[in-house]
């Protein structure tokens, strides 16, 4: 007899799957975005990647599609990875709130991609907003947006003049020139037709002969249709070259004044020239010879000169190192900008590596008579500068000037205050505030930066919301806890003046952690209920319980939910949120339990098999009698029956069945005698072929006719009802199942 579980368990368990379909009935599911035809375009053919900007072009379609019921406020969203798939920060591409009354449960939409979009793994996803719910993510797809479509231009120094042919004596850079910011794209550069591995930028050192060329990298799918195919350079390194050189000079160590001419070692009327100094072109140097002018600021550097001419290669000197003879520092050893207050005194002073050095000092662009030392005491406001000459060395009479000095004398001062690093309300949970700038505020209202100068001859005093605070005298004051937040200035004094700076608010975080628990992950039914809880003392405290950001509860320090969804508690601390972990609260999904075998057991009389049950926090075993046999996750079985397994994934019970049959080791009967004795009256199967669902029973009469074609046999042939008319009938037979014939045969029925 078939084991049944008692009547109030029945209940239970008819009560539970209907709520199960009603809590499946209540959600969303949102399938990922698939690529869709553009009805604008001709064809019909869905797009397999994005090579966007081609005319302008940008309109690509998708399909979205759902199970399930979308609230009447609920907007589906379409969401962009970044290159790499990654949805840390999603870019939304489309927002639809108008398609939730849709009977098919799914839509087509346009959308652009962005003009920064340039990648080979973008993937898509879908959300919904009521109910929340957020799709897989989509397959990778190539995603490009080709902001330039036109033929780039490659020169050699990205000089702008594409040459059809380069010859030279050494190596050469070839150069995007033609592109915005080309430092910003990718490039596939090509030597004789094949690619150059590792080569991406824009720029391409060139040490051997070759036919080159460059487009912008798009992806291996849009490239050719981005329409970027450089020109194509002939590039012939290495020939012997006219062996050209810079004579050597009458001296390369100059004085001031002097000059000294460069020039070639040979020359021929069809060369050009072009002269470099410290690699750089020098404008209108053309000739076969140039004249080096030491009157010249920065005179000094690496000279070179570059011959080019229609029969030869391009060719380049040798370097000549020209250098100043006069070469000597001038450092001013004080502020740039100083304060002089009433009575005060400042001392400027020069520091120099001149040999026997002389001094003259200025003031407002005006000798100052008298003054010929290194240093000057300073009793005026004005504009200073000293002048040094060199009086002795290789050039003696070198002059050169010291930097300016400005002082001032201030009508008041402006303090301004920042905090001493990055800073953000109620998230940083320490922080300095400082003197960032001290300014002298001039009679007509100019400003000079004087905090170098001055800064630490103010006397200071911090204050917090408008009263002092105790000891904090220096120009910069540290907070570390949350009883410290407030508006923060600074009074600062020196002399007779009095300054107070901008204010500063300061609201840190407290530097506690804030955690929740549950008492479950999943949720069951509105039977069940999962409890949130806090071990943080509440009473008194401001704070709300979130569900997906939104609040649901801001009384209860224990809150009981009915919903699935992602929650955390936000905890009103000194002005700041405080947010705990967040905890997500998943539907119940029976398939997560698992059995093997996962079908019905047939046994061999004598023999035990195991089951095993997988994907569950908990299991009970009972037997055809109710009765509790295991509380693990496998039960050995021998004996047959129905078993019943009730499996916990936290707190949701889930149940199966699985019914055990022992093996029967009969034959196949041949011979059945219908005489109503109650014996041998029908034609039984052993139940490897009986009672089972995929095996199909046929029976024919001797003429071929199907007098039975049923599954799931029950040994139930012949029927009480059924006459014959013969002493012996033969019948035949036939047993199958998707795979083929099991067995056939004859039945010879005695009467």
């Amino acid at each position: 007899m078939k084991p049944t579980l008692n009547y109030h368990v029945r209940l239970f368990l008819i009560a539970f799957m209907l709520m199960g379909l009603n809590t499946i009935s209540a959600q969303i599911l949102v399938n990922a975005p698939e690529p869709a035809d553009n009805p604008n375009l001709a064809g019909n053919t869905a797009w397999t990647a994005i090579c966007a900007g081609v005319g302008g072009f940008n309109e690509y379609y998708v399909n979205i599609s759902w199970a399930g019921t979308a609230n009447s406020g609920n907007e589906f969203i379409l969401e962009l990875s970044d290159a790499s798939g990654n949805f840390s920060n999603p870019v939304e591409l489309l927002r639809v709130g108008d398609q939730n009354g849709n009977s098919s449960k799914e839509f087509s939409a346009a959308f652009s991609i962005p003009t920064d979009t340039r990648g080979q793994g973008y993937t898509m996803r879908v959300k919904s907003t009521d109910p929340e719910y957020t799709s897989s993510v989509s397959s990778p797809y190539h995603m490009y947006y080709m902001d330039v479509t036109t033929n780039i231009n490659i020169s050699a120094d990205g000089s702008g003049v594409p040459p059809g042919m380069v010859c030279s004596t050494g190596p050469i850079t070839l150069q995007v020139d033609n592109v915005p910011n080309p430092e910003t794209y990718q490039y596939i550069w090509y030597m004789s037709g094949t690619p150059i591995t590792g080569e991406t930028g824009h720029t391409l050192n060139v040490s051997t002969s070759g036919m080159y060329y460059a487009l912008i990298d798009y992806g291996n799918v849009c490239s050719g249709s981005g329409n970027t195919d450089s020109n194509i350079v002939d590039v012939t390194i290495g020939s012997g070259g006219q062996g050209i050189f810079i004579n050597p000079p009458t001296k390369n160590i100059l004085c001031a004044g002097e000059t000294e001419t460069l020039s070639i070692n040979t020359t021929d009327p069809s060369w050009s020239y072009i002269w470099f100094k410290d690699g750089v072109q020098i404008p209108g140097a053309t000739s076969s010879s140039y004249i080096v002018d030491a009157s010249s600021a920065d005179f000094e550097g690496d000279y070179q000169v570059e011959i080019s001419a229609s029969a030869i290669c391009n060719e380049k000197s040798a370097a000549i190192t020209m250098s100043n003879a006069d070469e000597f520092t001038v450092t001013k050893d004080n502020a740039e900008n100083m304060v002089l207050l009433p009575t005060q005194t400042k001392n400027l002073n020069i520091i120099t590596t001149a040999i026997s050095p002389t001094y003259k000092w200025f003031r407002n662009g005006s000798e100052i008579s008298g003054e010929t030392s290194n240093s000057l005491n300073v009793t005026q406001e004005g504009t200073y500068y000293a002048e040094i000459t060199q009086s002795g060395g290789t050039c003696p009479g070198t002059i050169k000037n010291s930097e300016t000095t400005t002082v001032v004398v201030p009508e008041s001062f402006e303090l301004i205050t920042d905090y001493a690093a990055a800073y953000t309300a109620c998230e940083t949970t320490n922080i300095v505030l400082q003197v960032q700038t001290i300014n002298a505020v001039l009679s007509d209202a100019s400003k000079i930066d004087v905090t170098s100068d001055i800064a630490t001859g103010f006397s200071y005093q911090w204050k917090m919301n408008g009263t002092d605070v105790s000891g904090a005298t220096s120009n910069s004051i540290s907070l570390t806890d949350t009883t410290e937040n407030g508006d923060y200035t600074l009074e600062g004094t020196i002399g007779s003046y009095n300054a107070t700076s901008n204010s500063l608010n300061v609201q840190l975080l407290t530097s506690e952690t804030l955690n929740i628990q549950s008492t479950s992950t999943v949720y069951c039914s509105a039977s069940d209920l999962v409890t949130l809880s806090t071990p943080t003392d509440l009473s008194g405290e401001t704070f709300e319980w979130q569900k997906d950001g939104v609040t649901v509860n801001t009384t209860d320090s224990a809150f009981d939910i009915d919903a699935i969804g992602t929650y955390r508690l936000v905890l009103n601390k000194n002005g700041c949120s405080l947010t705990s972990n967040e905890i997500t609260i998943q539907p119940l999904d029976e398939s997560l339990i698992t059995l093997d075998p996962s079908s019905d057991v047939v046994l061999p009389e004598g023999t035990s098999r195991t089951i095993s049950a997988s994907g569950g926090t908990a299991y009970r075993w009972f037997d055809a009698s109710n009765n509790e046999i295991s509380t693990t996750s496998s039960l050995n079985v021998s004996e047959a029956g129905t078993y019943t397994l009730i499996a916990n994934i936290d707190n949701c019970e889930i149940f199966r069945e699985i019914n055990v049959t022992l093996l029967d080791t009969f034959k196949i009967p041949n011979v059945i005698s219908v005489n109503g004795d109650g014996i041998n009256d029908q034609w039984v199967l052993p139940n490897s072929y009986s009672n089972k669902a995929d095996v199909n029973v046929i029976i024919y009469n001797e003429k071929g006719e199907e007098l039975l074609n049923e599954y799931d046999y029950k040994n139930s042939w012949p029927s009480s009802s059924q006459a014959f008319p013969k002493q012996n009938m033969v019948f035949y037979y036939k047993i199958r199942n998707a795979q083929g014939i099991l067995k056939q045969g004859t039945i010879t029925v005695i009467r």
